[in-house]
């Protein structure tokens, strides 16, 4: 019996979902707050959740899986997965191309595997531990910018929440080439990832919206800690990521006013 690679299902379980969205995406749309203001999940999430669900539970019927819409499921193994099944619903529900399904497989606590797939875009970002990035099946890497004046970095943040990231998002947009806030956390990651952005930053997020992207940075040859440094974990509600290149730098320039890099 062949025993199931949970990157080939995790592929499988992703272009699943995707389909779902494209599919939810062609009809008038059902939008719900989920207890603030632009705060959003549609049918489309939960559709798409489901249908995620039903492929990783076909390979993996042991796994414990975390999923954003859903919540926790316990297992009977030391596997998880660690599911978003749209990203970016605000730019979902406006028609904006920047969404994606995400899917990380963790076992016994240690990240192996993650997809992030954008529909609209056609393009799949995927990892395993120990192999590589790759975006639609081609070798991805981290840029080589060394310095943040060059760099284009991303960060995001709720409407509600604007204040808490207001002064790091001004200090990067006097220091930096760009600044850009696509919505998609997930995304952001992988095109980090792959080169697009030089480094990345944002606040309390949870673990769906970074576990995939996370492997991918570190297989492309990145770096990923916590805003201040420190190790990043999958429930640090921060993260800093980057090509390794600017981490200090970009570092220094969210850090506090009295601990700023001169």
């Amino acid at each position: 019996m062949r025993v199931p690679d949970p990157l080939e299902t995790a592929l499988a379980a992703a272009r699943e979902g995707a389909t779902v969205l494209l599919d939810y995406a062609q009809r008038p749309l059902e939008i719900e707050e989920k207890g603030r203001r632009a705060d959003i999940v549609t049918a489309a999430d939960r559709a798409s959740e489901r249908a995620v669900i039903a492929r990783l539970r076909a390979d993996f019927p042991h796994a414990a899986i975390l999923a954003e819409e859903s919540g926790s499921a316990a297992g009977t193994s030391d596997e998880r997965w660690i599911i978003d099944p749209l990203d970016g619903t605000t730019n979902y529900a406006h028609g904006y191309p920047l969404y994606c399904v995400s899917i990380a497989y963790e076992r016994a606590g240690e990240l192996i595997a993650g997809v992030v797939y954008a529909p609209v875009l056609q393009e799949c970002f995927a990892a395993q531990r120990g192999s590589g990035a790759q975006r639609n099946d081609a070798p991805i890497a981290v840029s080589r910018i060394d310095r943040i004046g060059d760099a284009m970095v991303c960060t995001g943040f709720h409407p509600a929440d604007y204040e808490r990231n207001a002064a790091y998002f001004g200090r990067a947009s006097g220091r930096a080439q760009a600044v850009r806030r696509d919505g998609s956390a997930a995304l952001d990651l992988a095109f980090v990832a792959g080169g697009r952005f030089d480094g990345f930053w944002e606040f309390d997020l949870h673990a769906w919206d970074v576990a995939a992207g996370t492997l991918l940075i570190r297989e492309a040859g990145g770096c990923v800690t916590r805003v201040d440094g420190s190790a990043a974990t999958l429930d640090a509600r921060s993260i800093l990521a980057s090509n390794g290149r600017i981490h200090g730098e970009l570092q220094g320039v969210l850090a506090p006013e009295d601990k700023q890099a001169p």
